[in-house]
């Protein structure tokens, strides 16, 4: 239902500039506003996208004015256009469908009060479900695994045997925790299978997004520690210990036995090696190709990884190569035409050093 600006104003806690009786209709980015929406504009870089018609209102950073635009300054842009946005647009509420009769559940399972577990899903022998989590359609658990309270876990997803899964833990669709390892030894020129005995422990608050991969230790557990977010499409090899409250995005890869401090930052397609460490605090930015240990608090490019610092002197050199190659080529014609000149001269050429 529309509402007008002085209400938003009201609700984000914010001060109102401009006309509170402005009906709004909706709440949407800048681009992709239309007629009688709100949008947020959270810093001044993105002033010059406001033109007229582009927004029926704004909702700025304290301080901040748009012209004429009628607009709420707030202390937390975002914070404020989420509580907007979910005015006009709710989050959907599922209704609880308990134990479905439709899935098929271990008569060994243990299953605590207030659980839903959809149509479709499968949970294995021996497993452990505590209050209030949320198992959908197509999910499949398999025997042994414990997952503490509040844990919400979306259709298609696989948990191989004996994972563990903390508090509060959301893991997406299509995500696969517990596969075998990537472990072979060559044996009479075939490769055998290594030892895979052991199993995947996500710790409290830990996010996993879609089509994510996370792989058993040999013997122990893969870890991923407390708050730790991991995006889609990620791959995390057996015997990692990921430490808390790391952000893993998309396409990063892992390699197995490789171990990160607190609040480290992997972006998209970064690559690590096997058998390193990345130090509390470390950066490594986007495609940077790790093979060997990170220090604290460092952030690191390229391929191979190096210090920011190191890597951006030599993508300066590498952007003048084209100027130093003219400037060798001309070198090398200046040299040619002072040999020529002392041939002619009937000088000898100086002895080579």
């Amino acid at each position: 239902m529309p509402c007008t600006l002085a209400d938003i104003a009201v609700w984000v806690g914010g001060t109102l500039v401009g006309d509170g009786q402005l009906q709004i209709t909706g709440a949407a980015p800048l681009g992709v506003t239309r007629e009688g929406e709100i949008t947020l504009v959270e810093r001044s870089a993105k002033l010059q996208k406001i033109t007229p018609g582009t927004a029926a209102a704004a909702i700025v950073p304290r301080e901040m004015t748009i012209g004429e635009l009628p607009i709420v300054q707030v202390d937390d842009v975002h914070a404020a256009f989420a509580k907007v946005v979910a005015y006009f647009r709710p989050p959907r509420v599922g209704q609880s469908v308990g134990l479905s009769p439709r899935a098929a559940i271990s008569p060994t399972a243990r299953i605590a009060d207030d659980v839903d577990i959809h149509p479709g899903a499968v949970i294995g022998d021996d497993t452990v479900i505590g209050a209030g989590c949320v198992i959908h359609s197509g999910v499949h658990i398999m025997a042994g695994c414990r997952l503490e309270d509040h844990v919400t876990i979306f259709p298609g997803a696989v948990l191989y045997e004996n994972t563990v899964v903390g508090p509060r833990v959301i893991i997406h669709s299509g995500a696969v925790i517990g596969a075998f390892g990537f472990g072979y030894r060559l044996h009479n020129g075939r490769h055998l299978l290594s030892a895979q005995l052991g199993y995947v422990e996500l710790c409290a608050d830990v996010e996993v997004g879609a089509n994510t991969t996370i792989d058993r230790g040999t013997y122990g557990p893969t870890v991923i520690g407390e708050g730790t977010k991991i995006d889609n499409q990620v791959m995390i090899a057996h015997n990692c210990r990921i430490g808390r409250h790391n952000l893993i995005c998309s396409q990063v890869g892992i390699a197995g036995s490789t171990s990160t401090g607190d609040n480290v930052v992997c972006a998209g397609q970064a690559g690590v090696r096997d058998h390193v460490h990345i130090g509390d605090g470390a950066i490594l930015a986007a495609m940077a190709g790790v093979s060997n240990d990170v220090p604290a608090g460092v952030t690191m490019l390229g391929i191979p990884a190096t210090p920011e610092r190191d890597q951006k002197l030599c993508m300066a050199a590498y952007q003048k190569l084209p100027e130093m190659r003219k400037q060798l080529k001309a070198l090398v014609k200046a040299i040619e035409r002072i040999e020529r000149q002392l041939g002619q001269g009937g000088g000898s050429r100086p002895a080579a050093a």
